[in-house]
């Protein structure tokens, strides 16, 4: 991660200076649009605009200035006037240098916002997780669960809390209940550092349970649902098929890259683990604890309202769970939500710096250079190139790849290829790098081997995934 910090930052400095330089602007004669400026005068980048000077007018005189653009419209100036010849335009460089700096202080401030507003949730759940450990809930799942887990994580006991903190994580994705997963997924990653000899690196248990993560596992696309009814789809579920398919192979394929890739970076190494054979009988609980949850997601996918009792249940569930275990519910909840403050509060510093880095990026034009970049070889793999910036955008920033995909929806039309294909691909990757911070994170993880590597793959595999699905079982060019 030191290296992928370093890169965003100093690449986003740098294309800022470029972008600014008067080298990179492009002087054209162009038709008259009827905005007539003098000298000293703003240009709009990607406009065209007749000039004259001193009120006196010159037909035919027309600058256009063109320049890659990240979020923002920067601005020129225009320097000198001809009667005969183009006008001499210069790019306000400061303005660029200071989107970038604005971008930096912002997202600093928004990163902390966000770890703030992630401390109730996780004060919540992690108080809640503690009301199922001490009721011996996640014993219970882990047994459920056994026979797939130990051939997932053979580095982790069958029985560790590890694993069913891990299962809780990956239904609560499954159901799409978002930032929910989160804490889980957290207290799963502070079980697996138990295990982890070399403290401050990942282990290989850690970098697939990120693997898994990181390819957005899920059968309920609930937000891009919701953003597709509300622009008047024929069918808003019609990415629900596309979505399941898609983020099941991107999955397997990531499983599959982070077992291949963890001979190949040393370290990481567990306490060894001692296993006792599987039976028939393991797989029974994993038979009902597998066809419950699909059951559920089969009702919620077919029920759009019962989305609304997913979580009243789960936490009134969770509640229920310790009475009947006796369990002293409030002590282990207020215990556990001493955890959950403390470790929404660890979390800062990583995000902040991850979130720094790619705003800086974003706000740059390196976004867009990179899109041009990749126009090529993406059309190639048949990725239209109204989509790479969300493929691009989406391993940065959840927030922005969701309001993205929106306006990708919006703009193309929710029935449409693009917009069918945006809202899959929404459902199918997830924020790598702000995943990789917030867990990794927690447990003061700095050296993560493989991980990056693997979360990136699987964002690319996930894209090629989500095309593949989208023309097979919805249809495109």
């Amino acid at each position: 991660m030191n290296v992928v910090f370093t890169l965003l930052v100093l690449i986003s400095v740098l294309v800022a200076g470029w972008v600014g330089s008067p080298a990179h602007l492009a002087r054209q004669e162009g038709t008259e649009v009827g905005v007539e400026l003098e000298a000293g005068s703003p240009v709009k980048v990607g406009g065209k605009v007749r000039v004259d000077a001193r009120g006196v007018e010159y037909p035919g005189v027309v600058v256009a200035v063109t320049a890659a653009v990240g979020d923002a419209q920067p601005t020129a100036r225009v320097v000198s006037m001809s009667p005969d010849g183009p006008v001499s335009v210069r790019f306000d460089e400061e303005h660029r240098m200071k989107l970038v700096g604005d971008a930096a202080m912002d997202q600093a401030k928004k990163s902390v916002e966000l770890a703030i507003g992630l401390i109730g949730m996780m004060t919540l759940f992690l108080g809640l997780m503690k009301v199922i450990e001490a009721g011996g809930g996640l014993d219970l799942i882990a047994t459920a669960i056994r026979p797939f887990m130990v051939w997932l994580f053979p580095d982790v006991p069958s029985k560790h809390p590890a694993m069913g903190a891990m299962v809780m994580n990956i239904a609560a994705n499954m159901l799409g209940l978002g930032n929910a997963a989160t804490p889980f997924g957290i207290k799963a990653m502070q079980e697996l550092d138990t295990l982890n000899r070399d403290k401050g690196t990942a282990t290989n248990a850690m970098v697939l349970f990120l693997a898994i993560n990181t390819t957005g596992l899920a059968v309920l696309p609930t937000g891009m649902m919701a953003v597709r009814a509300a622009l008047g789809s024929h069918n808003p579920a019609s990415i629900f098929p596309t979505t399941i398919a898609a983020s099941h192979v991107t999955t397997l394929v990531a499983v599959l890259i982070a077992k291949g890739l963890s001979r190949l970076f040393p370290g990481g190494a567990s306490e060894p683990v001692e296993r006792e054979p599987l039976t028939w009988a393991d797989f029974v609980p994993f038979s009902l604890f597998t066809t419950g949850l699909l059951g559920v997601c089969a009702i919620v996918g077919v029920y759009e309202q019962a989305t609304f009792y997913i979580m009243p249940l789960l936490i009134g569930g969770m509640i229920a769970f310790g009475l009947i275990r006796k369990v002293k519910v409030y002590e282990s909840l207020v215990e556990g939500a001493r955890d959950g403050f403390a470790s929404a509060t660890k979390i800062i510093p990583y995000v902040v710096a991850i979130l720094v880095a790619v705003g800086m990026f974003r706000a740059s034009g390196a976004m867009s250079v990179l899109v041009s970049a990749l126009a090529i070889p993406a059309k190639l793999l048949a990725i239209p190139p109204e989509v790479l910036p969300l493929a691009i955008l989406r391993p940065l920033s959840g927030s922005g790849a969701f309001a993205l995909a929106s306006d990708l929806t919006r703009t193309y039309g929710p029935d449409s290829y693009i917009g069918n294909l945006a809202g899959t691909m929404q459902g199918t990757t997830e924020t790598t790098f702000y995943v990789l911070a917030v867990y990794f994170g927690s447990v003061g993880v700095k050296k993560y081997r493989h991980a990056v590597v693997v979360g990136l793959l699987s964002e690319f595999f996930g894209i090629l995934a989500a095309v593949f699905f989208v023309r097979w079982l919805i249809g495109g060019p």
